[in-house]
């Protein structure tokens, strides 16, 4: 009894944080707009009856959001921009997570205390603080002026790069913890062995090290790419009008333009194209456990 309680628990929690709200979002995304509070129709009527409210639901606001460039192209350019920001994540966080986990013991927990150190600042300042380096008349720009880098002052501010960049800086720790916990529990005695075997250190590190870090590398590559798909404060702040990403364009149809209904289609489309990979995913992984490979 005792472990069925504690195994309800999350089971429960997830019921009430994440499905129930998942179908009342779904069942908006089937609902019309409607110029009415809440701006969308049908509303359940206990007199007609769970089934009259569902025979009136219909797709075709996801027929609308899949005949439209507008969509189609924030969805496109938030993969492309979450891509881009993981593998620079990566390759900015594996270089430090092996030279932590190499570190000697007593310097480990410190400097895990300094890679964790950004989040006890809002997260907001932190952003804001970019625009004062990225902007025209910004830090960077007066820096590289000063040392005669440059002649004019970059145009960073207000583009794809800036949002790039903010999104690297605050998901750059989610990449590097994940790893750091895989490249620490290694044993070095494999790579001990490879070596009197005659590989070199860069032939072991490709033999042994990068495959072994591999889960570490997977699910630190989740942990960035997921939330960077539908990231809103960043594009917003960073990126100015001219940026599309579907987190930006979620929240002008749910705010501005009080279309619940298509603020609703596209968040259960972007959740379906992040979950379903995943979940395909984790199973192939493991099939492969049970294969022994």
């Amino acid at each position: 009894m005792g472990r069925r309680v504690l195994i309800a628990i999350p089971f429960l929690w997830l019921l009430i944080l994440f499905l129930i709200p998942f179908l009342i979002v779904f069942k908006i995304s089937l609902s019309d707009y409607a110029l009415a509070r809440p701006p969308y129709l049908p509303q359940y009527n206990p007199d007609e009856g769970l089934w009259a409210l569902i025979s009136q639901l219909d797709f075709e606001t996801y027929a609308f959001i899949f005949s439209d460039s507008l969509y189609i192209n924030a969805y496109l350019s938030s993969l492309q921009i979450a891509a881009i920001c993981t593998l620079a994540c990566l390759a900015l966080g594996y270089p430090m997570a092996y030279a932590m986990a190499r570190a000697p013991k007593r310097w480990q927990p410190l400097l895990v205390m300094l890679v964790i150190l950004p989040f006890w600042t809002s997260f907001l300042i932190r952003v804001y603080a970019w625009i004062g380096i990225l902007k025209t008349e910004g830090l960077l720009n007066v820096f590289l002026l000063w040392t005669g880098a440059i002649a004019e002052p970059l145009a960073i501010y207000n583009t794809n790069i800036a949002v790039c960049i903010g999104i690297i800086y605050t998901y750059l720790p989610f990449m590097i913890l994940p790893l750091y916990a895989t490249l620490e529990r290694m044993d070095d005695s494999l790579l001990e062995a490879a070596e009197d075997l005659g590989c070199s250190r860069l032939s072991a590190f490709w033999s042994i090290t990068l495959p072994l870090s591999l889960p570490g590398i997977i699910a630190g590559s989740f942990l960035v790419f997921i939330p960077a798909v539908g990231e809103f404060v960043i594009p917003d702040l960073l990126g100015g009008s001219s940026n599309l990403m579907i987190g930006k364009t979620l929240w002008v149809e749910f705010f501005n333009n009080r279309d619940w209904t298509v603020a609703s289609a596209v968040a259960m489309l972007m959740l379906a194209g992040l979950i379903i990979p995943i979940v395909l995913f984790q199973r192939q992984q493991e099939r492969d456990r049970e294969a022994g490979r």
